[in-house]
């Protein structure tokens, strides 16, 4: 018999309902974690004969090498070792009453991005451990498998994740909306900290006390705000400080707008006076034409000519820059010239050399975005937070990261940050000259 702790229990209670089909556990170091998701295995498997499970992890071999070794433990105390068999090359344990738990590669491998190798998969539920070092569609696609003989056995489908705190979509999409009490009803989060486990050693506990700063931040105290990352291009204290910058002065009418993609579900559209983001407007699904058309409405309204008004030009876009003839913004095109040197600089590509532009304006405090639903900040600290050098440590030309790695840490694209970026491209056409008092 092996007694759970009490973050333990609560998580099982979610495990056990007809309503949470998405639970996520953990936040630190230490709090079983690994365990608790052995133990459901254990006991779905045990009581559900014929059943069938997953259990997943980035990598295969890291899978082996510990969350597996927890299962054999666990067993071995629960003295249940002849009740089933681990086949090593199907990657597998058999139980003698028919059950099944499968041991999945989880990582986002580039010849299957879409994860198709789990296409034929038919499962009752899964266990991720450390499902923040997974992409979010890893997440979706098993979720997505879960729906072997569910009216059988009377389940609904279940995926248990558990996690240390990380900048990505487990934030976005389990602890916040967890912390602003607006989690999707469907989901469920706990967060259990080492101190919870009064079974842990003293040493252990000392020894995540003796860590860097970020990393006891993280696995001690189960800070999910804290992140020193080096390749962060964006104070964090400075980030915050956007919405409430009202010295910065206002200037020149622009308009920037980052237009619904195909796949994409949302178009963002932002009115600045300088500096000083004083509209930002977001929709729907929408036809070339209605983009367009709530642009040109808002440049009469604003007095904002044309040449002022850029659109990112790849994809849908470039139909609204024919429509309106404003500026088309394109990724992945030449950087400009430094506006004051007129020499060339050393960046990947445009939009690289912007986000860089825009760091440095929001690092120097010249940067006011006039928004008031909390919502919408959140979204845009998130955003910005990813604003980071890709390969920092290769020599070569500055670059940000790409958006499809945006997309997957977030679970969404960063349309606000795109939007906000695009404002600096007008001081490199014209002026470089940020508006602060």
């Amino acid at each position: 018999m092996i007694k759970l702790l009490p973050k333990q229990e609560h998580a099982v209670y979610y495990l056990r309902d007809n309503t949470t089909t998405e639970l996520l556990y953990g936040g630190a170091a230490g709090g079983g974690k690994s365990a608790l998701g052995c133990l459901w295995l254990i006991e779905m498997c045990q009581n559900y004969e014929g059943s069938r499970w997953l259990m997943g992890r980035s990598k295969l071999k890291t899978l082996k090498e510990t969350t597996l070794n927890t299962f054999f433990e666990l067993s071995a105390k629960l003295g249940i070792t002849d009740q089933y068999t681990y086949n090593d090359k199907d990657s597998a344990i058999y139980w003698h009453n028919g059950s099944e738990i499968i041991l999945k590669d989880l990582f986002q491998y580039p010849s299957d991005k879409n994860f198709d190798s789990l296409g034929s998969l038919e499962i009752c539920g899964a266990f991720i451990d450390e499902c923040n070092q997974v992409v979010q569609k890893a997440w979706q696609v098993v979720k997505s498998r879960c729906r072997y003989k569910l009216k059988d056995f009377g389940f609904i489908p279940k995926v248990f994740g558990s996690c240390n705190p990380a900048k990505n979509w487990v934030y976005s999409q389990f602890y916040h909306p967890s912390k602003k009490k607006e989690l999707l009803h469907y989901r469920k989060f706990v967060q259990a900290l080492p101190t919870d486990n009064p079974h842990l050693p003293e040493s252990y506990l000392e020894s995540l006390r003796q860590l860097d700063e970020n990393s006891k931040q993280r696995l001690y105290y189960g800070n999910w705000e804290y992140d020193d990352d080096p390749a962060a291009l964006i104070d964090f204290k400075k980030l915050q400080d956007i919405f409430t910058n009202t010295f910065v002065l206002g200037g020149e009418r622009f308009i920037t707008g980052d237009i619904a993609r195909f796949g994409r579900d949302k178009t963002v559209i932002g009115v600045w006076d300088g500096f000083r983001l004083i509209k930002v407007i977001e929709y729907g699904k929408n036809s070339v034409t209605e983009a367009a058309l709530k642009i040109q409405e808002l440049a009469e309204f604003y007095s904002v000519p044309m040449s002022n008004v850029i659109v990112d030009e790849d994809g849908v876009g470039g139909g609204v820059v024919d429509i309106l003839g404003c500026n088309g913004f394109v990724n992945n095109s030449r950087p400009l010239d430094n506006p004051e040197t007129k020499e060339p600089e050393n960046y990947m590509n445009l939009k690289s050399q912007m986000y860089y532009a825009l760091a440095k304006l929001i690092n120097e405090s010249g940067l006011f975005l006039d928004v008031k639903d909390s919502s919408i900040r959140d979204i845009i600290i998130q955003e910005l937070e990813q604003v980071k050098q890709h390969n920092m440590d290769k020599d070569g030309k500055k670059q940000v990261l790409p958006k499809d790695v945006i997309k997957e840490l977030l679970g969404r694209s960063p349309d606000y940050a795109d939007m906000i970026m695009m404002r600096m491209w007008f001081e490199y056409r014209f002026k470089f000259e940020f508006y602060v008092r």
